[in-house]
């Protein structure tokens, strides 16, 4: 069980950017770079919000289910924000580098103007 948990909440990013509103521009995203981590998705659900409450376009959320664990994905076109969460199991091999490469192909494709992240080892022994 034991495992890397990055996290990261973004701001600045392009509200107008397609993968900001468009489960079908998400999902197509969040998979090429899975792909591209060395990752292996196994299943995935994105969801469209519609209209955002103040009018306008609302944001997507997005659930990767990795045969290492996980990748999820919520955006606020209307805040110009999202937050990542890749979560991956370094059962049988250590994958924190993959973990890493789908996170920064993350942040490099919503090229945020602000980022917070944080690092979590998780299952270690105690």
């Amino acid at each position: 069980m034991e495992g890397l948990q990055l996290t990261a909440d973004l701001r600045g990013c392009r509200a107008g950017a397609a993968v900001m509103h468009d489960a079908a521009a998400l999902r197509a995203l969040c998979l090429q770079a899975v792909d591209y981590a060395g990752l292996h998705a196994v299943a995935e659900v994105f969801h469209g919000f519609g209209t955002a409450p103040a009018g306008g376009v609302a944001g997507v959320t997005g659930v990767v289910l990795l045969a290492e664990s996980h990748l999820a994905v919520h955006t606020w076109p209307e805040l110009g924000a999202v937050t990542l969460d890749v979560y991956v199991c370094n059962f049988g091999g250590d994958n924190s580098a993959r973990a890493e490469a789908l996170m920064q192909a993350l942040l490099q494709a919503f090229g945020p103007d602000a980022v917070t992240r944080q690092n979590l080892r998780r299952g270690a022994p105690s």
